[in-house]
């Protein structure tokens, strides 16, 4: 594969996607993938439109009808004289008998031979073994085979026209019919440079063992794939009573072909044909009608410019098929979102079963279920190779971050999972977010009365409530420490414009205030169950911060550093002593320009912060005004 491909696919996705198609191709040159392909080929011959009758063909039927009103079969020679007599006085171009005569059945038989005589009479003969001969009295030149190739699934597709025995070359009774026709045209057969049949300018192409979807068919003998050109009649059709009761129109014969063969039940005459469907009344083809099937097809191409049956060169198959698996493995990397993904593949579908169907109406017959399938598994092949591999990221993703984080952060290390994955790193990025700190009043003293079970129940109960606060007000927990939290309200996505940055900070002065007013209803409730009531510090502060990977590819967490982290830190430690009611809540005008005018605050002066040289402006937020 090349360069850009892999750059396309990634290498596992080259990998996959040729076994995938070397598979395929090893399967179809064997031979397993042609009853797909002949099914393909026939949902393609019924969907073509039908061209109706074919105006140079006559059918004279035996029917079941005609067989049980003369009471006899095989039909009498003399009867079978006097419908011959009667199309001869309308000078047919050429009448085929599709029936066997090589035995007499009188009475008639002497008028029979006669009629078999005229040069424009074909007769038949069956070269399968056991053979039929053809009538002894008529001309080999006027004999054709009536044997028809079928497919391994029954069905007729195929014609033989010309085939050898052990000491002549045999011509097929429909070519035998056409031939007559095409004399009165002046068009004679011949054979080209390369030993092709030709008629006119149309050269006849030997139909090979892998053409279109066959592969490995039997080739043996000159065949051509049979265009059929309508499921119902080929051509006008009267029955042998009605020729004989003078019942028919004398301009259906003159200049024509006419064909007489059987289409009763009790005479098994019927080949299964593409046509044959649930939605199509038409199960087996009579004989006879298979007959003018070819014999339109020859005259079609030859007079009408119709062309016969093409086929690509096994190499561009091959190349067409490699094609769609490529598209298919492209459009299951490349697409992400499910629906988008699934219009996409049932629309590359359609490309191909439409491309395929328009070159076919154009009578090139190009594989159809081979480039399906190779669109398909390799589509379903990147498509599972890839939810494994993104479930297995996922894997190294948590265990390169090392613990349970929140939602937020989680999707944020995932969203950078390239990055985490090649270097175990998630690279820093800079943003304004605001900080919020809590922590409890005297915990040290509260925790030395107690017993570290009971100290774990309580601090679980009252940090699950703080965390769900926080989470109410689109923050996240970035850590907890021991009896109080660190919650940011800014990550992981970049704030672009200030009224976000404000509505961050307002979330974060509101979430403290739930937390106030969580924690009142705590202590009253722990007082009734003789359980510690505490106090809670809250410092509020927004800048700049720095946000990524902390630690190692061992033990590694989503980091928020910066000196806003600090200051937000010493704000909720600061003057520790001064504390009215249950929260106190400290912040700095950093955050209150942030903030709308629905806040009581109050001031507390310029403050020195711990660890911190510059005083800081801090005020104390008492609630909503």
């Amino acid at each position: 594969m090349s360069k850009h491909l892999r750059q396309i696919l990634g290498s596992q996705g080259v990998i996959l996607t040729g076994i995938t198609l070397t598979f395929l191709l090893i399967i179809r040159q064997l031979g397993w993938l042609q009853s797909l392909e002949l099914k393909a080929y026939d949902l393609m011959v019924r969907s073509r439109p039908d061209p109706g009758l074919d105006s140079r063909l006559l059918i004279v039927e035996i029917t079941e009808t005609d067989i049980q009103m003369m009471k006899e079969w095989p039909i009498l020679d003399g009867i079978l004289a006097q419908v011959l007599a009667r199309l001869q006085q309308h000078q047919p171009r050429a009448i085929g008998i599709d029936i066997f005569r090589d035995l007499a059945v009188p009475p008639g038989h002497a008028e029979l031979v006669k009629q078999l005589q005229k040069p424009n009479i074909i007769g038949v003969t069956n070269i399968s073994i056991p053979s039929t001969p053809p009538p002894p009295t008529m001309p080999s030149e006027q004999v054709g085979f009536v044997n028809i190739p079928i497919d391994p699934d029954g069905v007729v597709r195929r014609q033989l026209i010309f085939t050898k025995d052990k000491k002549n070359a045999l011509t097929a009774f429909s070519l035998q019919l056409a031939l007559l026709y095409l004399e009165a045209e002046a068009i004679f057969p011949k054979l080209n440079a390369k030993g092709q049949y030709q008629l006119g300018n149309i050269v006849f192409d030997k139909l090979q063992s892998n053409s279109g979807g066959y592969q490995n068919i039997d080739a043996k003998g000159y065949k051509l794939l049979l265009n059929y050109r309508t499921p119902q009649k080929i051509a006008q059709t009267v029955t042998l009573t009605e020729v004989l009761q003078g019942n028919y129109k004398p301009e259906w014969v003159q200049d024509k072909i006419v064909l007489i063969g059987t289409n009763s039940s009790s005479v098994k005459d019927g080949f299964l044909t593409p046509y044959q469907d649930r939605k199509i009344k038409v199960k087996e083809m009579p004989g006879i009608e298979v007959h003018g099937q070819i014999v339109s097809q020859i005259l079609s191409a030859v007079l009408d410019g119709k062309p016969l049956f093409r086929f690509w060169l096994e190499y561009w198959e091959g190349l067409w098929i490699i094609l769609w698996g490529i598209l298919g493995s492209y459009w299951g990397s490349k697409v992400k979102p499910p629906l988008l993904l699934i219009t996409g593949f049932f629309l590359g579908l359609i490309v191909l079963f439409g491309v395929s169907y328009g070159l076919f109406l154009q009578l090139l017959w190009i594989p159809v279920a081979a480039p399906i399938l190779a669109y398909i598994l390799t589509f379903l092949g990147i498509v599972i190779h890839q939810t494994w591999e993104f479930q297995e990221q996922q894997k190294i993703v948590m265990k390169l971050l090392g613990q349970q984080t929140s939602l937020e952060i989680a999707n944020a290390l995932w969203n950078e999972r390239s990055h985490l994955i090649d270097s175990g790193f998630i690279p820093p990025q800079t943003l304004t977010a605001t900080i919020l700190f809590t922590d409890l009043k005297n915990f040290s003293t509260i925790a030395e009365k107690q017993s570290s079970e009971t100290l774990m129940n309580w601090l679980n109960q009252y940090l699950g409530l703080m965390t769900d606060i926080v989470l109410n007000h689109n923050g996240i927990v970035s850590k907890f420490t021991g009896d109080g939290l660190m919650a940011v309200f800014g990550v992981p996505v970049p704030r672009i414009h200030l009224k976000d940055i404000a509505k961050d900070a307002e979330n974060a002065v509101n979430c403290a205030l739930e937390m106030g007013q969580c924690l009142s209803e705590l202590n009253q409730k722990w007082q009734q169950q003789k359980l510690p009531v505490v106090r809670m510090r809250i410092g509020i502060y927004t800048g700049t911060v720095t946000v990524g990977s902390l630690g190692g590819k061992n033990r590694l967490e989503y980091g928020v550093i910066g000196d806003t982290v600090n200051i937000a830190s010493r704000l909720e430690s600061c003057e520790k002593d001064r504390h009215v009611g249950d929260c106190r809540i400290l912040t700095t005008k950093e955050t209150l320009i942030y903030l709308p005018q629905k806040y009581t605050v109050e001031s507390w002066g310029e403050l020195t912060l711990k660890g911190r040289e510059k005083r800081v402006e801090v005020y104390q937020v008492l609630g909503l005004k």
